[in-house]
């Protein structure tokens, strides 16, 4: 029988967890003025939402939204800062429940994981098939618009699987229909950009991994958030398990894969968390080197007019030589750092 947690409401409110959420919120952006000026009330702040989720007086606050371009064109939805401490609040208490059921293979978004993790799992899987069978093939996808089309309905059966207290429940269900337009019957969609969307898109397609784990037995398979890839040395078998995928996932969850789904022998590399990787080595996407030159041409011209200071600058090439350093890139970073002038 599956576990369940109730009474976990009086840990979500508690002092305590409000203030650690609140250093958590504030990280990386405790300069802001929003932040600042919850701060300069700080006990204040902590005891009106404490009062505002014990007396269930709580409203999502306006969402700022805002549009990134890369790698590609999403729209971010931001909160007010209080929400993202009420976020982290309910996160604290949540989020273990879900991670100790969470698959190995996921990468995303969670505790000793994230891409270069992922990379580094590929190349061993990679390694470890490449020895076992004389010729590997990958099957590699990833759900079509996926934050924009998870079920919210879906989304709160799969959450009531564990979590059976009501007043927590209560909070989950407020922070998933905060973009629900009024009377909607089957509201799709959670926004990128909340830190409860990250735990939710997990708890999403953590059906999806336990389906391909333990139904279909995939063995080698890894996913980091909408993206995955299976490795096997009979692509009949792989075509066999997509079409059984996509079955799934019509039928459960209410999604649907990418069109740019496909099988393909593992020779000529995979594309996947930002890397090439091939079982010898790994190189950087090419639409990664691109954006990194365009990106540094625009720093550049930005530090040259006096928009931007030159710890801005220093931070993303840092940055990106951290990205970097998980691939064979000694050529490409001398070309690269040696176009700036």
């Amino acid at each position: 029988m599956t576990k369940t947690y109730n009474n976990l409401y009086p840990d979500i409110y508690d002092f305590h967890n409000i203030y650690n959420a609140y250093i958590k919120a504030q990280k990386g952006k405790r300069y802001k003025n929003e932040v600042l000026k919850f701060k300069m009330n700080l006990e204040g702040n902590i005891i009106e939402i404490q009062n505002e989720l014990i007396y269930k007086t709580f409203e999502s606050g306006r969402y700022r939204e805002f549009k990134i371009y890369e790698p590609k064109e999403r729209i971010i939805m931001a909160l007010p800062f209080k929400d993202r401490v009420v976020h982290h609040a309910l996160c604290n208490v949540i989020e273990p429940i879900f991670e100790n059921r969470f698959i190995y293979d996921s990468y995303a978004c969670r505790p000793g994981k994230g891409t270069h993790a992922a990379a580094d799992r590929t190349t061993e899987f990679l390694r470890i098939t490449t020895n076992k069978w004389d010729k590997v093939y990958c099957l590699k996808s990833d759900v079509k618009k996926y934050f924009y089309n998870i079920d919210h309905n879906i989304l709160k059966r799969i959450i009531r699987k564990k979590i059976v207290c009501s007043d927590t429940l209560w909070l989950v269900d407020k922070i998933i229909d905060s973009t629900a337009e009024a009377g909607e019957i089957n509201p799709v969609g959670i926004p990128i950009g909340n830190l409860t969307s990250q735990l939710f898109a997990n708890v999403y397609l953590n059906e999806l991994d336990y389906f391909i784990k333990h139904d279909l037995r995939a063995k080698y398979y890894i996913r980091y958030m909408d993206d995955f890839i299976i490795l096997h040395h009979d692509k009949r078998l792989l075509w066999y398990f997509l079409q059984e995928i996509r079955d799934f996932l019509d039928r459960k969850l209410n999604l649907e894969l990418n069109g740019k789904t496909s099988v393909f022998p593992i020779n000529q590399g995979i594309n996947f968390v930002g890397y090439r990787i091939w079982p010898t080595h790994r190189l950087l996407r090419k639409s990664s080197i691109k954006r990194i030159k365009r990106g540094l041409k625009k720093l550049q011209k930005d530090f040259n007019d006096g928009k931007i200071p030159l710890k801005k600058v220093e931070a993303t090439i840092m940055s990106w030589l951290g990205h970097c350093k998980h691939a064979d890139t000694y050529r490409i970073r001398k070309k690269v750092l040696g176009e700036i002038e």
